[in-house]
């Protein structure tokens, strides 16, 4: 490695110190050296500004499993690239196999051999930094279809709300509060954009509601709740199973947003972590403004009503974890809010940079500067 060049990072995870001397001894000449004795502690490391470059992994840890943090990471897609060796005393073809299977690329058993350790991480972090560079170029190369799919997303879930009785700005603010709340989990830049750009299609299922079950101005009975369930598999069957990861994540929102974390939610009854991360953002987001909305046929809720009603459902609807994570985002979600009320005219439409937003945000009069520059929006 150049001089010139930082060294690359290593994270060594175990919860046995002398493990941890000993790799770090086999591997500091040539790499920097970071090191974790516990699941918790690892993923904080991982999730920071200067994640590793590769991980070094032990299986049977207390606390969270080696397991366990691989599909964390795994699950993330601004982590899931970085490369995970298992470096463990589990031995057998089963264990090596589901190591792989969770998405590490290579497995190393205790006791470690020195040459075999320096020539595995070699060829990883080489494999790595060419596939950075690839994914670097595959990113340039395709920004004008990625614009284009965003695009087509936003003009679809648009179309729902033409078909359906929601307000006009409801799908611009719950897609910024989905973002925020993903922000304050934890997720990367990369995890959020993807579902602020896809939850727009939450509810494009409702197109296929017949108007005299989605219009009614009193309450459903249950014939047409029957119907009304509907609206979530319609929309993943109207977005269809896709390999790109943007319609994906669109295509599990319409379908999962309406799950309940204590699985009393529809269409499929998901409980708990089943339900994926993705759905659980967009529920919490689609009910806070659902709630301080004004509809047709109902007043908007007072503020700190909502408030209350969504920390009651804390554990009952709601993931725990995300509605701290919302209470976190919560001023930044009142800024959206009001940005985006419906008052200020439909925006929708508007090639509106949440930059230029946050460049007032501690300078509350520079809002209606802002606003003005809209000409009250475009309708």
């Amino acid at each position: 490695m150049s001089p010139l060049l930082p060294k690359q990072s290593i994270l060594v995870v175990d919860d046995s110190p002398e493990n941890i001397d000993l790799l770090s001894e086999v591997l500091r000449d040539e790499y920097r050296i970071r090191v974790a004795t516990s699941g918790e502690k690892a993923l904080k490391i991982v999730y920071s500004d200067e994640p590793p470059d590769l991980i070094l992994l032990d299986i049977m840890m207390p606390g969270l499993s080696g397991l366990e943090i691989c599909r964390r990471l795994k699950a993330n897609p601004d982590r899931r690239r970085i490369p995970v060796i298992f470096v463990t005393a589990m031995s057998s073809i089963e264990d090596e196999k589901r190591g792989l299977e969770t998405g590490a690329v290579d497995y190393i058993t205790k006791p470690i051999s020195p040459p075999i350790v320096k020539a595995r991480v070699r060829t990883h972090l080489a494999l790595y930094d060419q596939s950075r560079e690839l994914e670097h170029m595959v990113k340039q190369r395709t920004h004008e279809l990625l614009t284009t799919r965003q695009q087509i997303i936003r003009r679809l879930g648009r179309a729902a709300e033409f078909k359906d009785n929601e307000t006009g700005n409801h799908v611009l603010r719950m897609s910024h509060y989905a973002r925020l709340i993903a922000e304050a989990h934890g997720l990367g830049q990369e995890a959020s954009e993807i579902i602020f750009n896809t939850s727009p299609m939450h509810d494009i299922g409702k197109i296929g509601i017949p108007d005299s079950i989605l219009l009614k101005p009193g309450k459903l009975d249950t014939e047409e709740w029957k119907v009304m369930y509907q609206h979530p598999i319609m929309g993943a069957e109207i977005i269809g199973k896709h390999d790109n990861e943007l319609l994906e994540t669109a295509r599990i929102i319409a379908l999962t947003h309406h799950e309940k974390w204590d699985g009393s939610g529809y269409p499929q009854g998901l409980k708990g972590e089943a339900i994926p991360l993705e759905g659980r953002i967009v529920a919490i987001a689609d009910v806070f403004d659902a709630l301080v909305s004004i509809r047709p046929y109902k007043a908007a809720i007072p503020l700190n009503e909502a408030l209350q009603y969504l920390e009651s459902q804390s554990g009952r609807h709601f993931d725990p974890s995300l509605m701290e994570a919302f209470r976190k985002a919560l001023p930044e979600i009142l800024r959206i809010k009001e940005i985006y009320a419906d008052e200020n005219g439909a925006l929708t439409d508007l090639e509106f940079h949440i930059k230029e937003i946050y460049d007032h945000k501690d300078d509350p009069k520079g809002y209606p500067e802002v606003l003005a520059s809209t000409d009250g929006g475009l309708d």
